[in-house]
């Protein structure tokens, strides 16, 4: 089944059409009506849904501004759908919905999925969706890159294997040439850096900080300057509990307590509920006791020592230094010792890792010089059974004498990698820069095809190609605009035949005045005038069956009822259906 991309367009007050709708489908479109009807305004009209320039000329005498809107199919993962995806844009049901605005003034405007975008990114999703041909486009194939892309894609194994290979050698060399040149331009501030940790670490060393310290260190500064507080507070407490051996008749707790403990264990056999409070009065006693121990070896192990609470300040002072320069803590100022020994290890390393880089760099320089060899020998053979398959298909299309070349070639560098004696440039997909030639006729130089070809041959080299490569090249759908041009009869069939072969794997627009070429199509659209010569929404027809034959027929002898035009015309069609 063939994937199609566009399904409709709406174009409203684009030069002729007042307001018209285009109705595609999958497989081959053919576009006919009469010279001046407004044919090429369909093609106009897809290049401004494609991101193409915005001309003020094309809108519509009287008009404030032209409009195309465009229903297209995406596939679900494909790159231009996820490139939408990221601008915002909203699917509708599997389709994105792409519309154009020129103003009479010249300002453009573009929007998709129903986000407002810039018009460069329809221009992007153009590149993956349609290919465009006609008397002014360059778009696709024309690109050298977009050449060297469809030329690997039609060699297969034989490039696809060696470009893999390529491709990770060329990035593996990009990191190390990278790395050596952080190194060797880089290499007083990375000195200066070694120069700094050195400092901070010798200066952590000679503190010789321990996790928590600070912590413990503040603590103790804390206890011993309130020393005396703290012993008398201790003391005062030890007496209310246990008693004061100065005040022998004086009440304490531990007395309190057990006075009220020996009372309730004389009636504690009658009331077992007494029992339970007589011996939580009795675990209270016991805690009184262990508490009032406590606090007086608290009070005689206290220190009130002025050198120790001096040695320690200055212990803290230090820390303070450490913590200031180097991290919010003490354990801050540990881990920043860490990571700077290893860094300061890493750029102490510096010579011996440029020497191991220099040689891993150069080492990759000849491996990616023997697999870009590989790569051009390869893309050489393809180019000759390609170039060849042009040239046979150009000779049924009127074009018998052209002669189509690919020109693989590389560009001298002196900074590029050695390839036979040469040092040229190289890049993510190898050395070759691939450009299609066209000599058209005996005696002319090969020239790019962009340059060697008039509109009309260029359609047409371009039709060749597509059918070429075919399968290939994963544009989902062709539009050609004066394919055509210059040629009848024969050639003319020879054309509609191509084209019907293409929109096998693809979605084929074209826009044909030779009825040849519209006998092969599967739809058939007809663009006509209204009697005040605009194009109205009535003005674009599918046609069927007799109205078919009367639009060829007017295509072949310019009249639609002419018997002889008609029975000429039914052959077509038939002739058509048989060779599909």
């Amino acid at each position: 089944m063939v994937l199609f991309v566009l399904e409709e367009m709406r174009i409203r007050s684009l030069g002729v059409i007042d307001d018209a709708v285009v109705e595609l489908s999958p497989g081959f479109t053919a576009v006919t009506g009469e010279t001046g009807a407004g044919k090429t305004m369909v093609v106009t009209s897809l290049g401004l849904l494609l991101g193409g320039r915005a001309d003020p000329a094309l809108v519509r005498i009287g008009a404030k501004s032209a409009v195309v809107e465009g229903r297209l199919t995406v596939p679900a993962g494909a790159a231009a759908a996820l490139r939408a995806e990221e601008a915002g844009a909203e699917l509708d049901d599997g389709a994105l919905l792409v519309s154009r605005t020129v103003s009479a003034e010249g300002r453009s405007r573009a929007h998709l999925g129903g986000r407002s975008v810039p018009v460069g990114l329809l221009a992007e999703l153009a590149d993956d969706l349609v290919a465009v041909h006609g008397q002014s486009d360059q778009q696709g194939l024309l690109k050298p890159a977009r050449q060297r892309g469809a030329l690997d894609r039609y060699a297969g194994d034989a490039v696809s294997g060696p470009l893999d290979k390529y491709t990770a050698a060329y990035r593996r060399l990009r990191a190390v040439s990278a790395e050596l040149d952080e190194i060797t331009t880089r290499a007083r501030e990375r000195a200066q850096e070694a120069d700094m940790l050195r400092f901070g670490l010798d200066e952590i060393a000679a503190v010789e900080p321990r996790t928590g310290e600070d912590v413990e260190l503040a603590a103790e500064a804390e206890r011993l300057g309130h020393a005396e507080a703290l012993a008398s507070a201790a003391t005062a407490a030890h007496a209310a509990l246990a008693g004061n051996p100065e005040d022998p008749e004086g009440v304490d707790a531990s007395t309190l307590v057990a006075g009220a403990h020996r009372v309730l264990e004389t009636v504690r056999s009658h009331d077992s509920a007494l029992a339970s409070l007589a011996e939580r009065i009795g675990e209270v006693g016991i805690l009184l006791a262990d508490v009032a121990g406590e606090l007086a070896g608290y009070a005689d192990d206290l220190d009130a020592d002025p050198l120790r609470l001096a040695a320690v300040e200055e212990r803290r002072a230090a820390l303070t230094q450490l913590t200031r320069k180097y991290g919010e803590d003490v354990g801050a100022v540990l881990a920043w010792a860490e990571a700077g020994a290893a860094r300061l290890a890493e750029l102490e390393g510096d010579d011996d890792r440029l020497g191991d880089l220099t040689a891993e760099r150069d080492a990759l320089r000849t491996e990616l010089a023997g697999l870009a060899r590989e790569l051009t020998e390869a893309r050489a053979e393809t180019a000759a059974r390609f170039a060849a398959a042009v040239t046979e298909e150009l000779a049924s299309l009127a074009m018998p004498h052209a002669r189509v070349t690919i020109d693989v070639r590389q560009t001298d560098d002196p900074d590029g990698v050695e390839i036979d004696g040469r040092t040229v440039a190289y890049g993510p997909s190898g050395v070759d820069e691939v450009e299609l030639l066209l000599a058209p006729h005996p005696g002319a130089p090969p020239r790019p095809i962009a340059k060697g070809a008039s509109g009309g041959e260029l359609s047409r080299v371009m039709l060749a190609v597509e059918v070429v490569f075919a399968g290939t090249d994963p544009v989902p759908t062709y539009l050609f605009d004066e394919v055509d041009a210059g040629v009848g009869g024969k050639a003319a069939v020879e054309i509609g035949r191509r084209l019907a072969k293409l929109a096998k794997s693809a979605q084929v627009v074209v826009v044909t005045h030779l009825p040849q070429v519209a006998a092969f199509a599967d739809r058939q659209l007809l663009v006509e005038k209204t009697h005040d010569g605009s194009v109205t929404r009535s003005g674009v027809q599918v046609l069927e069956g007799e109205d078919r034959v009367r639009e060829l027929s007017r295509m072949l002898a310019g009249q639609e009822d002419s018997e002889t035009a008609r029975a000429h015309a039914e052959e077509l069609l038939a002739a058509a259906r048989t060779d599909g």
